[in-house]
């Protein structure tokens, strides 16, 4: 297996970064650049026009990656599905803000019921699957031999549905600075990756197709940005990485490599909640917390820098309590 995710690791990465110089040409042609908000940091404001939705090219990549191990590894399917799934929501939410000009994109009830649905497919499979089943390993217990596993019963749905969007959102939030959520989600993704190879799970050649598409894609997101995600390319690592988790059942692990996903997602409920019960008043400077840091005098390469470096770090921790 280890071959084989190596093999995956390259593809995709090849995949990625071929496509990439064609892909980025064809969306200025199209101009599908990035609406840049104008209450966001002044320094952003040259990001206007940089073309988006590039989530497409690892998304693509990973798709054809996967179909060329998708028949000894039929356990890729539903991680396939999830990352397409809501890769898919990303698209028409990009394309309804980028093509159609509406500033909303999908308003929050599409976009919810249409992560609801494919989430409530997802839960199908885990409660009627004996593969994978409903127990998770509980963090720091023993390990997947020795551990404690944790099975909720029916609570166990809406845990799930609250997980994968719980996730989805912190991903989507941690997009919004140059290679900030693919250098963080490279190496959640490799973390998923050495898991899967080491209980043979049979998802690592999708993981590490996932390593190797951002890693392909990175080269053109990086500081300064030739292109950027989008919606598409966040909602689908998202669902990646919350599917990813469920079928090796350590979604108690997410809180532990996915903290920086947490952090982002929970400082904008802080602001806007706080915003709203003192009637104008910020705990942070801007949430997302990273435009915290940047309007704290931090640089972009910075706070991508000290973001990757705490998200390697907790991959280590998590990596001690299984």
């Amino acid at each position: 297996m280890i071959n084989e995710t190596i093999l995956a690791i390259i593809i995709a990465f090849a995949v990625s970064a071929i496509l990439c110089p064609i892909v980025i040409p064809f969306l200025h042609k199209l101009k599908f650049g990035q609406q840049v908000r104008e209450d966001g940091p002044q320094a952003h404001l040259k990001k206007q026009g940089t073309p988006t939705m590039g989530g497409l090219v690892f998304l693509t990549a990973v798709v054809i990656t996967s179909l060329l191990y998708i028949r000894d590894y039929p356990r890729i399917i539903p991680v396939l599905f999830m990352t397409v799934g809501f890769g898919v929501i990303g698209f028409l939410d990009d394309y309804i803000k980028i093509v159609m000009k509406r500033s909303e994109g999908l308003n929050p009830v599409q976009k919810l019921i249409g992560q609801f649905i494919i989430t409530g497919i997802f839960v199908y499979y885990l409660v009627c699957s004996d593969e994978v089943g409903t127990s998770m390993l509980v963090p720091f217990t023993g390990g997947f031999e020795h551990g404690i596993y944790l099975d909720l019963g029916f609570l166990f749905i809406p845990f799930v549905f609250f997980v994968v969007l719980g996730t989805d959102n912190g991903v989507n939030f941690t997009d919004g600075l140059d290679g900030l959520c693919t250098s963080v989600t490279i190496l959640v993704a490799t973390f998923l990756t050495i898991i899967s190879i080491g209980e043979n799970s049979g998802i690592s050649p999708i993981t590490g197709a996932v390593v190797g598409s951002l890693l392909g894609f990175l080269l053109f997101n990086v500081y300064p940005a030739k292109v950027f995600m989008g919606d598409t390319g966040s909602l689908a690592l998202g669902g990646f990485v919350a599917s990813s988790a469920f079928m090796m059942q350590i979604p108690l692990f997410i809180p532990i490599i996915g903290l920086i996903y947490l952090v982002e997602v929970l400082s904008v409920i802080m602001q806007v909640s706080y915003f709203k019960a003192t009637h104008g008043k910020r705990i942070f400077r801007m949430a997302p917390i990273h435009h915290h840091f940047e309007l704290g005098g931090w640089s972009e390469t910075r706070v991508v820098a000290v973001f990757s470096i705490v998200t390697a770090l907790l991959c280590l921790v998590a990596y001690l309590g299984l």
